[in-house]
């Protein structure tokens, strides 16, 4: 009898101290954390996405297969739940994408995975010299846009953004700022087709115009000051879902380009950064340079384009850059040491 009752007893205090240490472990296992992402169609992200991933597979969490999804409907999942993080939140040009799912209640941007990227119109070097183009604004000469006529219309055509990137909203506020749209038609569609058209343009001997920006392969093909010339802008425009900016914040060297340098950066599910610290101080430090991207998207265009060509890509990236690497993982895990110091305090 004394012994079914100390059997009790020890049974007793036995679960007693299974809940109280459950209660005082507030970092979840990573183990079974499973993290869903996602990215657009636009393949350069599904690479910046396997690095990441890469990384919180390292830290023990559990990878889902990202999903393509477009820009505005992303923010919306993140925001509903439905996904963790991406890697899409093009600032300042997804603001508004960014508030309409539910702005600092529901999301937070983390980190800035690839920084600094600049924006800007460029133009082939040779018609550049040949008729003296610095500034976007001489395009409001008819002889001078009808250099850039490849429809045969008269206008100037530019090679611009996808529609839903929200660039394409920046480069239709400037033609209306800058007087524009009677001389400069924007061409819009798949911005890879169109890019090709104007390339193959450009080894004719045929005058190009087209917006370009950072990260893209076509900065490795078109080298500025040697092919092509970035045009200037007369002064500042900007819609006003990008905030109260100046020509400061446009411009680079002294030069005004029209758009404000873009800082690709990591967005995520509220709720998810805060159960989930260790995953948000690998997002906080993880960075892949602009030069980087800019060759990946290169290796793209090349043919190496298939989702196990960028796991690759990315595997090697990993490689390359492991000392840093190891470094980004060695302080993310340093957040569960030190939130285990914080609750052995309580």
């Amino acid at each position: 009898m004394k012994q079914k009752y100390l059997k009790i007893f020890l049974g007793t205090i036995l679960t007693s101290l299974l809940i109280i240490f459950t209660s005082c472990q507030q970092v979840p296992d990573n183990q079974t954390v499973t993290i869903r992402s996602a990215n657009s169609t636009f393949i350069q992200e599904l690479f910046q996405t396997e690095v990441v991933n890469i990384g919180l597979e390292k830290l023990g969490y559990k990878i889902k297969k990202p999903k393509q999804i477009e820009y505005p409907a992303i923010y919306i999942s993140l925001a509903n739940g439905d996904l963790d993080y991406s890697v899409v939140y093009y600032e300042p040009q997804h603001n508004e994408f960014f508030e309409n799912a539910g702005g600092q209640e529901k999301l937070e941007k983390v980190g800035k995975l690839t920084p600094d990227g600049v924006q800007r119109y460029e133009i082939d070097k040779k018609t550049a010299d040949k008729y003296n183009i610095t500034n976007l604004q001489q395009l409001k000469n008819p002889e001078i846009a009808k250099l850039f006529d490849s429809d045969g219309d008269g206008k100037a055509n530019l090679v611009g953004c996808n529609p839903g990137w929200s660039c394409e909203l920046t480069i239709n506020h400037h033609l209306k700022a800058y007087e524009l749209e009677d001389t400069v038609e924007h061409n819009q569609g798949q911005y890879e087709i169109l890019l090709a058209d104007a390339m193959t343009r450009y080894q004719e001997g045929k005058p190009i115009l087209y917006y370009a920006y950072d990260t893209h392969w076509i900065s490795t093909k078109l080298k500025p000051g040697k092919d092509v010339v970035w045009l200037e802008v007369p002064f500042t425009p900007l819609p006003k879902e990008m905030g109260n900016l100046t020509e400061k914040d446009t411009s680079l060297d002294g030069k005004n380009f029209g758009f404000q340098i873009m800082q690709q950066r990591i967005v995520a599910n509220k709720k998810f950064l805060k159960n989930n610290p260790v995953a948000k101080r690998w997002f906080e430090l993880v960075q892949i340079p602009v030069a980087d991207m800019s060759e990946e998207s290169l290796r793209i265009k090349e043919g190496e384009d298939q989702p196990e060509d960028i796991l690759r890509h990315a595997q090697e990236w990993i490689k390359n850059n492991q000392e840093k690497c190891d470094s980004w993982l060695e302080k993310a895990r340093q957040e569960t040491d030190s939130l285990d110091i914080s609750n052995n305090k309580k």
